[in-house]
């Protein structure tokens, strides 16, 4: 007799056999499961995706992208403060250098050919060293890249070191420049890669190509020039996309938003304008032979003296009426109640597209306070941190500094030779670099945390003044000079005595009160 099969596995038979008829019949029960993000259902039909290539989408749409940026930056009241803010947080004052050499007289001498340098740093000579990365970080949000052009001048030049930054626009390389080279080398997006993919060169307009063919340059037109790659600096923020060969505008995800808020405020705005316009209508019965207004006589008589204008309405005038003739008023429709809170939803969507505080962007100060200040700034500064330390210092200032030294040594600028240099250049150009100081809420409770860290021995006492965006040796020397100065003149600015207990807070204290500030 046949052992009896257990029930558990007959059972489970059952339930193979239930859900294999189940899938076979489209049972929406089991089809539901998966990724639901996947499916295109009712609900993402409109839900609009790509899986083209960055670079595809890149070389497709950039062109119009940044223009349109462009336009917003120059025109939208917001995108033109969104771009202020993100340019005076991401560059400021500029990157300074601090050289890390322990040589304290050869670094006192780099320090010297630095400052001069910096102020003849621009190739078109309008601002300094600093003041390029004001530029560049300009471009950066209305193209998201810039190119840096090094150009090597002539000793005749009367240079300090014989080197010069050109800065381009993202217009410059253009986009439709994809082709093959026959020495094995391609183009893409203007850039020139060989057969390992390392960047060998940049194929560069010599005209822009929005500039007016009517001048002395037309006959470059179209023309393009290559230029090596170790003479180019290609500022972009690598982060967004893995293989990513050229910058995306950082206003990208907001330009919708802007453009559209932007055409509606202008409706709003003429219907308002128009509607104030009219006072009010009056309206006549017509007969068989209605009489001329005396109203309309006078504007006929008025436009036929040559006065365009019509008759003018005094404040409190009393206008005699026809028979059969009514006033009625102009009452133009409202905004209504929901307008500002519509406009305060869609500025904030604006403003996180742009990367930018919400009341930096806009001004709008009412529902901020201490506390609310303080946690959007320090997200801000966070992203603009890493944007300081991945684009402005590891592309643009770093490899300026490399060649500077190079060039500054080979000018005989600085106290060591070029085979010196040559067999350590490491040690002669390690240098960190100092971003501008941040100013928060309340400066007097963050230099109480500060000191307390460095009496406590949890930071040091130069950490604290590069944050400031200050040098510590030079800060250091000017401190012993003005010490030794005051000692010699007799003078004494000794701090007072702190008082045996602290005071209580006051009153107006935001962060115990929490009343609203009127500025960060």
């Amino acid at each position: 007799m046949a052992e009896a099969k257990p029930r558990y596995r007959v059972a489970a038979g059952r339930r193979e056999l239930a859900a294999s008829v189940a899938i076979a019949s489209g049972a929406p029960s089991l089809r539901k499961h998966g990724f639901d993000a996947g499916r295109s259902s009712r609900r993402l039909k409109g839900f609009t995706s790509t899986t083209q290539e960055i670079n595809r989408q890149i070389r497709s749409y950039g062109r119009t992208v940044v223009a349109r940026s462009r336009y917003l930056s120059q025109n939208n009241p917001y995108a033109m403060q969104a771009k202020k803010v993100f340019v005076s947080a991401l560059a400021g004052a500029g990157i300074k250098p601090s050289s890390l050499n322990a040589d304290a007289d050869f670094k006192a001498k780099l320090q010297e050919v630095w400052l001069d340098w910096s102020d003849e740093a621009d190739a078109d000579g309008l601002t300094d060293f600093y003041g390029l990365q004001a530029t560049i970080a300009s471009e950066m949000f209305d193209a998201g890249e810039c190119f840096v052009r090094l150009r090597a001048r002539r000793p005749e030049d009367g240079l300090v070191v014989p080197l010069q930054l050109q800065l381009l626009p993202s217009e410059m390389l253009p986009l439709n420049d994809n082709r093959m080279l026959g020495n094995g080398n391609y183009v893409q997006m203007g850039v020139e890669f060989n057969a390992i993919g390392k960047r060998v060169a940049y194929w560069f307009l010599r005209q822009h190509p929005g500039a007016d063919q009517v001048n002395f340059r037309q006959g470059f037109a179209g023309e393009q020039v290559r230029v090596p790659a170790d003479e180019v600096l290609h500022l972009f923020d690598p982060t967004g996309f893995a293989g990513q060969i050229r910058g995306i505008p950082h206003t990208l995800s907001a330009i919708v938003t802007a453009a559209i808020l932007d055409c509606y405020d202008d409706a709003e705005l003429e219907r308002k304008r128009v509607a104030a316009l009219f006072g009010g209508f009056i309206k006549t019965e017509l007969g068989d032979d209605p009489a001329p207004h005396p109203l309309a006589e006078g504007i006929e008589a008025a436009q036929s003296a040559g006065n365009d204008s019509a008759i003018a309405m005094e404040p409190g005038a009393f206008l005699d009426l026809d028979p059969g003739q009514d006033v009625t008023f102009s009452e133009p429709a409202d905004v209504g109640g929901n307008y500002e809170a519509f406009q305060y939803r869609n500025l904030l969507r604006q403003a996180a597209g742009y990367g930018v505080p919400y009341a930096a962007m806009t001004g709008d100060l009412r529902q901020a306070n201490y506390g609310s200040i303080r946690a959007g700034l320090v997200e801000f500064r966070r992203r603009i941190e890493a944007m300081q330390h991945a684009v402005m210092v590891f592309q643009f200032c770093r490899p300026v500094w490399r060649r500077f030294m190079a060039d500054a040594v080979l000018a005989e600028r600085l106290p060591v030779s070029p085979s010196q240099y040559a067999a350590a250049p490491h040690g002669y150009r390690r240098a960190k670099w100092i971003a501008p100081r941040w100013d928060w809420v309340d400066p007097f409770k963050d230099r109480q945390a500060e000191k307390l860290a460095v009496d406590a021995g949890f930071k040091a006492r130069s950490d604290v003044i590069e944050a400031e965006g200050y040098d510590p040796e030079e800060t250091d020397r000017r401190i012993a000079a003005d010490r030794a100065r005051e000692k010699e003149l007799g003078l004494s600015f000794a701090p007072a005595k702190a008082p045996a207990s602290a005071p209580a807070a006051k009153e107006d204290d935001p962060e115990k009160t929490g009343d609203k500030t009127d500025g960060a």
